[in-house]
């Protein structure tokens, strides 16, 4: 017997005869995995540890009564890029995307900054002499994008139906953001793709460095960089949602430690990383398996911040004021070597820091007349260090008289993120290193990387291709994996 936690709407007393699929966690990834099979007619449950699902799509007053903040993902350009969620009927369950009229901006000393939104023509033209430059690249991506998109948001392929336009894709992704830059002259053109290419949480003087700016900046003319309305927990709620009406089970507050816990079923699904699985049942994989996932490496963590403020940021730029995200690192020397810090160990006087101000196009996170934001930057893996004044004298750098807006905060170092959601580990949001070496062999080489060296038993999570982001590809991937392995496809 499956001991019952606290559940959707579902209380459950679970035989062992019961199910055709067990998934553990319920991030995005383990919840596309269960929706997939669901929609299957298989007999699904969806086990999570915490008391809310979410992992991370969940959404909470973390400062003062009546301002919601977002706990880990804020803005979902994945999201509404996804191939799979885009099939599901999420807005019938109570999903509302916000786009904000910039989807990123990117500030510089001295008062302007470079805008990233509408149409590749409309962000080009405000590049000066960078126009014909982005154009041509992220242009060619954008007509390209409903061709290779969905090869990019899977497991690598053996073969392309468009391998020219996918070749083209890769020969840019794999390289470095610092060799990429030199096609660009501008400060503004070098700094916005600076900070994009920064998302990768590699040094940008490292190979892979550019895809997901590559990719962000796509997604930002293809869909835009949306909010979820009432918080990023509305998408976690919209699909829990979907599942069960589709009449799929869910546990919450079912800490999963041993595979000897859950009930007999076909097959397993884990919204874990390899760590996680190696302490869930490590003497179940085989020795090569097991190896793999000892060696699997694990990048940096973040140091965050939200803030509940009485207006909102004074941004000196005006087109950062109408921006969901903002950028803070200046230009793209500095972001260079803020993040060239944390690969070496320690950490910049003025890191990069990733902003969202959510409530100035949703006003449901703050009482009227207040704000909400949501601000990040990278530190080493493990660190306590306490980075709020760096951060804080990032964002009153771009915008002065901030710090005096602020009427409560909360912090989070990388041990209390990865204490909060256990795939941070270290506090690395990503699922792992998307380097060269580990993009071909994420999380471990395999036929099939979803496969682990037990038949029936899956890993879901973003330490699978296509990696981290609220896009529930790696949960799709599996699931379909799974269904051609044991329900007969």
């Amino acid at each position: 017997m499956l001991k019952p936690g606290i559940g959707f709407g579902v209380y459950l007393n679970v035989t062992k005869t019961d199910l055709d699929a067990v998934v553990v966690g319920s991030g995005p990834n383990g919840l596309a995995a269960a929706i997939v099979l669901q929609q299957r007619g298989l007999s699904v449950l969806l086990l999570e540890a915490k008391q809310t699902i979410g992992g991370g799509m969940r959404s909470e007053e973390l400062t003062l009564p009546g301002f919601v903040h977002d706990v880990c993902s804020a803005v979902h350009p994945m999201a509404v890029l996804s191939p799979f969620f885009n099939t599901l009927p999420l807005e019938e369950h109570g999903l509302t995307y916000i786009y904000p009229p910039v989807a990123a901006a990117h500030p510089f000393d001295g008062g302007g900054a470079a805008l990233l939104g509408g149409t590749v023509e409309e962000t080009g033209r405000a590049l000066g002499k960078d126009e014909e430059a982005y154009r041509l690249l992220i242009g060619g991506l954008v007509k390209d994008w409903p061709q290779i998109g969905g090869d990019i948001m899977g497991p690598l392929p053996f073969w392309s139906r468009h391998p020219f336009k996918m070749a083209r894709f890769g020969w840019h992704a794999l390289s470095a953001a610092t060799a990429l830059a030199e096609r660009w002259h501008t400060k503004e053109a070098r700094g916005l793709w600076a900070g994009m290419a920064a998302h990768s949480m590699l040094p940008l003087t490292r190979p892979t460095s550019s895809a997901i700016g590559l990719i962000l900046m796509t997604a930002a003319h293809l869909k835009g960089w949306p909010v979820a309305r009432g918080g990023s927990g509305a998408i976690a709620r919209a699909l829990s949602s979907y599942f069960v009406s589709l009449g799929g089970k869910i546990e919450t507050g079912v800490e999963v430690r041993s595979l000897a816990q859950l009930p007999s079923s076909r097959a397993v699904l884990l919204d874990m990383t390899p760590r996680q699985l190696l302490g869930l049942g490590g003497h179940r994989w085989s020795a090569l398996y097991k190896g793999q996932l000892e060696r699997y490496r694990y990048g940096p963590g973040v140091f965050k911040i939200d803030w509940a403020l009485d207006a909102p940021i004074p941004f000196a730029a005006p087109g950062c004021r109408n921006a969901g995200t903002v950028h803070l690192g200046g230009e793209l020397e500095e972001i260079e070597r803020a993040e060239a810090a944390i690969w070496k160990g320690g950490s910049s006087e003025k890191p990069f820091v990733l902003l969202a101000q959510q409530s100035i196009f949703d006003p449901s996170r703050a009482p009227a007349g207040k704000q909400v934001a949501w601000g990040y930057c990278h530190v080493p893996a493990g660190s306590t260090e306490d980075m709020t004044s760096r951060i804080e004298a990032q964002v009153e750098r771009f915008a002065p008289g901030f710090r005096d807006r602020i009427l409560a905060r909360h912090t989070m170092n990388s041990v209390a993120m990865e204490t909060y959601n256990g795939n941070y580990i270290g506090g690395d949001i990503g699922g792992g290193v998307v380097d060269m070496r580990q993009l071909f062999t994420r999380p471990a080489l395999r036929w099939s990387p979803y496969r682990t060296s037990e038949k029936g038993i899956y890993i879901c999570s973003s330490s699978t291709p296509p990696a981290g982001g609220v896009h529930g590809m790696c949960g799709f991937h599996a699931a379909q994996r799974a269904l051609r392995d044991v329900f007969g496809g």
